[in-house]
């Protein structure tokens, strides 16, 4: 559910990063924040998570992955959606055990204030993983100036046991590290509900929480997730998007 949104015509680096420092994110061409997700059993306290690029160094599990990887080539440039693309989401939507966009469009250009797509809202660019010639995976993140938020990520099921979308992770850490960009941002964990959790495999010591009501920053920690998660009520029936 979002607590709140903004539609904007343009999102320079410096305006993403004042977002994304404040705990905002990007759906489709808007931007917008949130505090708790709706599920069948209610709702879930969410948390946005970002990572302090120097505190991140990648570790033996970080380097099996890359090494594992090797024989795949990496291609990474400014987004533009193409067939391809839309085809290799279209095969890991149709493998999947939830319900995302349908389209890799919908999930990147829905809520435009243009009817003319060729006028997007963010800096977005996508990392292409190849065997050989084939497209086996990508991830699309947005630049700021000093962040980079990871937007999404699919790869083509055959090759699940490449744990790509977890590559990609890192690859656009890597990215970022060597732009010289201070923070990546992969969106929201959530308390009591593991289905995010991956979004912590850069590394838990070097993970953020961002409290909305201090409006600071903190090191992660399970703990701290359960110590807060009920400082803000979840909404009720009358809940309204401000």
């Amino acid at each position: 559910m979002l607590k709140d949104l903004h539609f904007l015509r343009r999102i320079d680096g410096e305006k993403l990063d004042r977002y994304l420092l404040m705990g905002w994110y990007r759906i489709g061409q808007l931007i917008f924040t949130t505090d708790h997700i709706p599920y069948a059993e209610g709702w879930k306290r969410v948390f946005w998570l970002r990572f302090p690029l120097d505190k991140i160094s990648f570790h033996k599990k970080h380097e099996k992955l890359f090494a594992g990887n090797d024989r795949f080539s990496i291609g990474i440039r400014p987004f533009q959606l193409t067939e391809e693309l839309e085809e290799l989401y279209q095969l890991y939507y149709n493998h999947l055990d939830f319900t995302p966009s349908p389209t890799l469009h919908n999930a990147l250009f829905d809520h435009s204030v243009f009817e003319d797509q060729s006028f997007p809202v963010f800096d977005s660019f996508v990392i292409e993983v190849r065997d050989k010639e084939q497209l086996i995976a990508a991830g699309v993140f947005d630049m700021g100036k000093n962040s980079l938020a990871g937007i999404i990520n699919f790869f083509h099921p055959v090759y699940r046991k490449f744990a790509l979308g977890k590559w990609l992770m890192l690859l656009k850490i890597q990215y970022a590290k060597q732009q010289g960009m201070q923070f990546y941002y992969p969106g929201y964990i959530a308390a009591d509900y593991n289905k995010f959790d991956y979004k912590l495999f850069p590394g838990k010591a070097a993970a953020e929480i961002y409290d909305p009501l201090q409006q600071e920053w903190l090191s992660y920690s399970a703990n701290l997730i359960q110590a807060l998660k009920n400082t803000i009520p979840a909404p009720g029936d009358d809940f309204i998007i401000s």
